[in-house]
This record gives C-alpha cells, sequence and structure tokens, in this order.
C-alpha cells in the first residue's frame, strides 16, 4: 500500500514532458508584435514546460524594479534604460532582440501647438515616460537641432496617462509608442520617429533580459524560449503582406493587446524584426555591449545617471541565442 501511495504521489510530480511544470513570470510591454499570436496559443509554454505568467508594465523603469526584486525573471526591456539598469549593476544579461523600433516609437505634436519642427519645441510641455528609449530618442532629437532639455518642459507619463492628458489639452507634444501612438495621431502629427533618431545616433531596440542565475539553471528552456520567439516573428517577416487587417494572426495579436485590428499592420510595420540568424553576429548581439556603453554615456552625460561602466560585456549572454538556433 505504502509503494502504491508514493507512485500516485510521484505521478503527481511528474508530467508527461517531463518535471513538475516551473513557475516562471514574464514581463512584457503590451505591444502589438508576432510574439502576441504564440503567447495566445500558449507556444511559449508547450516549449519551455514553464507555467508562465505574464505580467504587463507600462514602462522600463517598471520593468527594472521588478527584475531588481526578483519579481520576474525574464523580461522585455528597451534599449536605454537596460543601459541603465546595467549600469546600476542589476543582475541581468541581454540574450536577444525582440525588434528595432522606427516609427513605432514617434514625437507626435497637437494640431494647433505651434510646433512644425523641432526648434519649436522650445517653451513646450512634452510627455515622455522618462528612462524609455523613447525619453533616449526625444534627448537624442533635442541634442540633435541644439535645443536644451532645461528649455522644453519634460513631463514623466506612462502612456495611458499621455493618451488622458492628450484628450484634456494638458500637452503640447508627446514621444510615445502603440498603440497610444495611434490615438493621439487622431488629432496630431508626427514630426519625427525614432527611425530618424538612430540616424543622427541614437538607435533603440526592445531586448529580452533575463536573470544571470535563472538563465544558468534553465539553459535548455531558454534555448526553447529564444526559438519559440523567433519562429513568431519569422513568422511574420517570411510573408508580411499576409497579416491584414482580418487575418487570424492580426485579430488575435489585437486581443492580447487592445490594439485595433485595422491599425496593427501598420504598426507593425514599424517595427524591425531581426531574425536570431542575423542577431549572433557582429551587428546586433556582437556590438550589444558597445551599444549598452554608448548609451549609458550619453544618458551620464544627460545627468539620468550618476555613471556609466567600463564593460557591459557581463551583461550579454549569447549562448542562449547561439544554443537555439542548434
Amino acid at each position: 500500500m505504502k509503494a502504491r501511495f508514493l507512485g500516485l504521489f510521484a505521478g503527481l510530480l511528474f508530467t508527461a514532458g517531463g518535471a513538475f511544470a516551473q513557475d516562471v513570470t514574464i514581463g512584457h510591454f503590451g505591444n502589438p508584435t508576432p510574439m502576441q499570436v504564440a503567447r495566445a496559443e500558449n507556444a511559449f509554454e508547450a516549449a519551455t514546460g514553464w507555467n508562465i505568467a505574464w505580467r504587463q508594465f507600462a514602462s522600463g523603469s517598471d520593468v527594472i524594479a521588478a527584475l531588481a526584486s526578483g519579481d520576474v525573471e525574464i523580461a522585455e526591456l528597451g534599449s536605454s534604460p537596460l543601459a541603465i539598469a546595467a549600469s546600476q549593476g542589476v543582475d541581468l544579461q541581454l540574450f536577444m532582440l525582440a525588434q528595432v523600433i522606427g516609427e513605432a516609437e514617434s514625437l507626435i505634436v497637437r494640431e494647433g501647438a505651434g510646433i512644425a519642427e523641432l526648434g519649436d519645441l522650445t517653451g513646450k510641455r512634452v510627455a515622455v515616460p522618462v528612462g524609455s528609449t523613447a525619453h533616449f530618442s526625444l534627448m537624442g532629437a533635442l541634442q540633435h537641432v541644439g535645443v536644451a532639455e532645461r528649455d522644453v518642459t519634460i513631463i514623466n507619463m506612462p502612456p495611458d496617462q499621455i493618451a488622458a492628458a492628450w484628450e484634456q489639452g494638458a500637452i503640447d507634444a508627446a514621444f510615445v509608442w502603440q498603440p497610444v501612438q495611434s490615438r493621439i495621431l487622431e488629432t496630431g502629427t508626427r514630426l519625427v520617429g525614432a527611425d530618424k533618431t538612430a540616424e543622427w545616433g541614437f538607435p533603440t531596440f526592445d531586448g529580452w533580459v533575463v536573470n544571470t542565475g535563472f538563465a544558468a539553471e534553465n539553459a535548455d528552456a531558454m534555448a526553447a524560449f529564444a526559438r519559440t520567439m523567433n519562429e513568431a516573428n519569422l513568422a511574420y517577416v517570411t510573408d508580411p503582406a499576409a497579416w491584414t487587417a482580418d487575418s487570424a494572426m492580426v485579430r488575435t495579436i489585437a486581443a492580447q493587446t487592445g490594439a485595433d485590428a485595422g491599425q496593427v499592420p501598420g504598426i507593425l510595420e514599424g517595427f524591425a524584426f531581426i531574425p536570431l540568424t542575423e542577431q549572433v553576429g557582429d551587428a546586433w548581439m556582437g556590438r550589444a555591449p558597445a551599444t549598452m556603453k554608448a548609451t549609458a554615456e550619453f544618458l551620464q552625460q544627460a545627468g539620468r545617471i550618476d555613471s556609466a561602466r567600463d564593460d557591459y560585456v557581463p551583461f550579454v549572454n549569447t549562448d542562449i541565442a547561439a544554443a537555439a538556433l542548434r
């Protein structure tokens, strides 16, 4: 009887795929991107064997706090807050790109605000989530045209508050991402996108980061996660024309994120999804430590962080992507 009981108990602890499912919390921004389709289909759970709790964040600073406290093991994080987190010594590693940011993050100016060019921002009220990639792009744009940050009233707001402030006429412009960007564009004009600020020397991207210890302890599952993310992106990259407003994929993205299905195809065009085979080369992950250092040094000069590190190599993990491609 005792042996029978132990056998039944053991059966409860093990699934058909192996050990008892591990609870893992993953942070994301709720962007209308291909990974939302895989998330809806539970593809990440199937690939990793994890019991995943997806937690949506409004800003990179919130993600940093969650990573530092151990509330999340894996998270989506923008390149600017990534540099901030690494500079502060948060225990994380970038292991792949989520997407390179183009017009998906843009500076939108209110109709009638008297802003026709970047120089007109002097004295205006500009909302942005401070510490985000959008904030980094805004600072880069101001530096590019020689407008001092102190001459602009920069208001720290998460995207949902930006939408409300816009409707109330409390701000003149906002540098923000989707889907709020599409909402304020109804009564505004795109002045500049992150694709243009990248050309001016201020590139931005969203990446996937992981707690260093968790990555070491879950090497196989991390490779499976990266492989699944890459497959989700490739489904779009190989045939973007198929992702129309009435397609099943776009309808799924809309349901997952609350975005308007009619706007999702245009939103997707505002990102660049880099195949993992390209990410592992020198142009992306190979250059990531230098990109993080350059971003941190800019943020230090702008007074946003106290100091930049000499070396950001420890904050980049190339083994996960390499394993995912085997």
